[in-house]
């Protein structure tokens, strides 16, 4: 146990003939004096001694003001002794970059995609590593604690142990808040528990880095453990006030850090502090400090980041809340024309929630949102109506045999799967949009993808799909009204133009692959798709401008693209013709064509061995293997006279057959 006496003993420091010094001028108490030393010297001495006399934690404190009265005379040499032990045991503070540490693993290891189960499975990994590396086990057999102490860091990988212990438990808390329907009660507690285990965790490793760390790093832990405490507080939904005060002191802290290191430290905190702000507003709100209006609080948490995960689902519990609140007043469903009143108020909220997303894409600042973040919006959009879809068919289930009732859910989902036909035409209205950006930007960039003409056309066969769909919807009704037919024919109009457009692509991909009849035929198609779209479109009421100037552009460019293919089919008819006519010239039969003579048969001729600059082939010395070559034979000898001259008989020359002339005996004895 180390002992502090920050009491000043004037009279003991006159005695001894020592100064008291502002920084150096705190008293120790070691049990191998009998009264307490002002030292003199260097903090680094000071802060040596402390830890020595840490070791004695079995010294009681209260001696230390017993010793006081008692005189004691140390000389001057054994204080030069005791000031030269301590500069050999002094102990290097230790270093860890907290943030930076922490942000490479959570996104290497889960994070990036909101994989808290990921990320908390590696601290448990990272932990048993680390506990046995550093042979820092709690028994084989029976379990027993082992707790850190300042005596125990004696190396950095004992803050490590305590640092990715908070994040485990805080991981684990993150895993239950993103349940599908969120926690129930029980697993509420469990999460608020963990919580509580990661603030004890952080606040261990705060103290810790406190004497065994840097400056940096213990400003770093503080700065954790007021996170911590924190989002503990956020959780529980009570002491907004100390909540913005620990938020606001970690914020304080990451924007002085911000402000030295290296470049990328700085990117770090600076993304810290923006992480920490929509918290701070929040807490605001809820003190009441803030104007701000709870469906302003969206628009907060458009950032992305493990710190803002639990902002956001208290933020999307503040909304449902609100939402429940509206949906009061909300009594029915409002669709060409016809009035559908909706009794279910989980109906009412998961329509709320759509429309409340379907002004972020139709209001005036649509334009200025990215093409991916518009893609989010409609994926919660198709998620609201889904939801409303299924309420309302489990309603259909539960209804008796009321006519009335059954007519008008019907009729609901009817209204609810036409709005989201509608958002899914518009939805692949945007990627039509997005891949033709693609197709008619120039690619200087190797790695970047080229969109093809057959994607579009992919594109627009859904939307050709997605089109029938909505009509057949629209026309399986008995008794039309005037917006109905109104919107039949909207979507009519709609498939030509679709219609058109595909033909188009196709004839792009067709002219791609350099067949320039088929190519042509389909432009000129296109063309009258989109001359009689046109027609229809101008007889129609309603803000068609935007798909009038698309049919007109795209008239256009099928009459510049049809001549283009005609004259390029000229042109290469025209060439096929002049190289069938040159290869006709250059037949021979022997089958091979002579391009030059070989340079054994221009040895009279003074040329470079090289070879002509406008010859393509290489110089050839002569003919391999050799060609044939015509030699003179002998003559052919016809006797004639051999048959005309008259042979002797030789028959006294042949041998005797002596078998023949002798008996039956001498054919057996031979």
């Amino acid at each position: 146990m180390r002992e502090w006496c920050n009491s000043a003993l004037e009279f003991k420091i006159k005695e001894k003939g020592f100064k008291l010094c502002p920084f150096t001028g705190v008293r120790y108490f070691h049990p191998q004096f009998s009264s307490v030393t002002a030292l003199r010297g260097s903090a680094l001495e000071v802060e040596a001694l402390a830890r020595q006399v840490s070791q004695f934690s079995h010294f009681p404190f209260s001696l230390l003001f017993n010793s006081m009265g008692k005189e004691n005379q140390v000389s001057a040499m054994e204080i030069d002794a005791l000031k030269s032990t301590i500069s050999d045991q002094i102990v290097p503070k230790f270093s860890i970059n907290v943030l930076q540490l922490l942000k490479s693993a959570q996104m290497q290891h889960g994070l990036r995609h909101g994989d808290y189960t990921r990320y908390r499975r590696y601290c448990t990994a990272r932990l048993r590593r680390l506990y046995k590396s550093l042979k820092f086990t709690h028994g084989r057999g029976k379990y027993a604690k082992r707790n850190i102490t300042e005596s125990t860091v004696t190396e950095v990988r004992f803050l490590h142990l305590i640092l990715y212990s908070a994040e485990r438990a805080w991981s684990h808390a993150m895993e239950k808040r993103q349940l599908p329907n969120g926690p129930n009660a029980r697993q509420r507690i469990y999460l608020i528990g963990r919580l509580r285990k990661a603030v004890k965790w952080a606040t261990l490793f705060s103290q810790l880095c406190a004497v065994k760390a840097d400056s940096r790093t213990s400003l770093e832990a503080e700065a954790y453990e007021s996170y911590m405490k924190g989002s503990l507080l956020f959780e529980q939904d009570q002491n907004w006030d100390v909540a913005l005060k620990h938020f606001k002191s970690a914020r304080a802290v990451y924007e002085e850090l911000g402000k030295y290191g290296d470049l990328d430290n700085q990117v770090l905190c600076r993304e810290r502090v923006e992480e920490l702000e929509p918290s701070i507003r929040y807490c605001l709100h809820k003190i009441g400090q803030s104007n701000l209006q709870a469906s302003e609080l969206l628009h907060i948490g458009d950032m992305e980041g493990p710190a803002l995960d639990l902002f956001k689902a208290k933020l999307e519990a503040v909304m449902a809340e609100a939402r429940s609140q509206q949906a009061a007043s909300m009594t029915e469903f409002l669709w060409l024309g016809h009035r559908f009143p909706i009794s279910n108020a989980k109906t009412r909220v998961a329509i709320l929630k759509a429309q409340e997303l379907e002004k972020d894409i139709h209001g005036p600042s649509a334009d200025s949102i990215p093409a991916d973040k518009r893609l989010v919006i409609f994926d919660k959009i198709f998620s609201a109506y889904h939801e409303a879809r299924g309420y309302i068919r489990a309603d259909l289930a539960t209804t008796g045999s009321a006519e009335s009732v059954k007519d008008d859910l019907n009729g609901l989902d009817k209204a609810v799967s036409a709005v989201l036909g509608e958002r899914t035409i518009e939805r692949n209205l945007l990627l039509v949009k997005v891949a033709k950006s693609k197709l008619a930007k120039r690619h200087d960039d190797k790695n970047e993808k080229v969109t093809k003409p057959e994607e579009l056309v992919r594109l627009y066969d859904l939307l050709l799909q997605n089109t029938a769909d909505l009509s057949d919807l629209v026309g399986s009704g008995r008794d039309r009204k005037q917006e109905e037919s109104s919107f039949a024919e909207a979507c009519s109009c709609k498939t030509l133009a679709f219609r058109a457009q595909r033909c188009f692509y196709v004839a792009k991909s067709y002219s791609v692959a350099g067949q320039r009849v088929e190519a042509y035929a389909l432009y000129c198609r296109a063309r009258n798709l989109a001359d009689e779209a046109l027609k229809k479109l101008q007889n129609l009421d309603g803000d068609n401008k935007t798909m009038i100037i698309e049919l007109e552009d795209l008239c256009n460019e099928c009459r510049s693209n049809s001549c283009i293919e005609h004259a390029l089919g000229i042109m290469e008819e025209k060439r096929a013709q002049d190289n069938l006519s040159e290869r006709v010239s250059n037949i021979s039969l022997s089958g091979t064509e002579r391009l030059e003579k070989f340079l054994l048969e221009k040895l009279d001729v003074y040329e470079s061995a090289v070879g002509d600059s406008n010859v393509k082939c290489a110089p050839r010395i002569a003919a391999f293997p050799p060609p044939f070559q015509a030699i003179s034979r002998n003559p052919i000898v016809l006797d004639l006279a051999y048959n005309g001259i008259e042979f002797p008989s030789i028959e006294s020359r042949m041998k005797k057959d002596r078998k023949a002339k002798g008996g039956f005996m001498s054919r057996i004895f031979g």
